[in-house]
């Protein structure tokens, strides 16, 4: 987990796990991208997810968000990547 400051206060934050999986490769899994709503478009969520990339460079990364999450899904387009079809199961518990 990466934590972004601004005027000494938590303003965003990334969180991701390694997954070692025993039938395929190591993967990076980024499972939130956060920014307070009053700082985002100021590149804090850019920062942050650059920096985790950089620790994590020797491993595939993956990330998913809503359809309609346009600011998320421009960020990650602009790392070079297109998105990938994607099938998610909620199970009530």
């Amino acid at each position: 987990m990466l934590v972004a400051f601004h005027a000494g206060e938590v303003v965003g934050q990334v969180a991701a796990v390694i997954h070692r999986h025993p039938d395929k490769p190591t993967e990076l899994y980024i499972d939130e991208v956060g920014v307070t709503p009053a700082l985002q478009q100021q590149k804090f969520a850019r920062r942050m997810l650059d920096e985790l990339l950089a620790l994590g460079k020797a491993l595939e990364a993956w990330v998913g968000t809503e359809p309609g999450n346009g600011p998320a899904r421009g960020l990650y387009a602009s790392h070079g990547v297109t998105a990938e079809p994607f099938v998610m199961y909620v199970l009530k518990l």
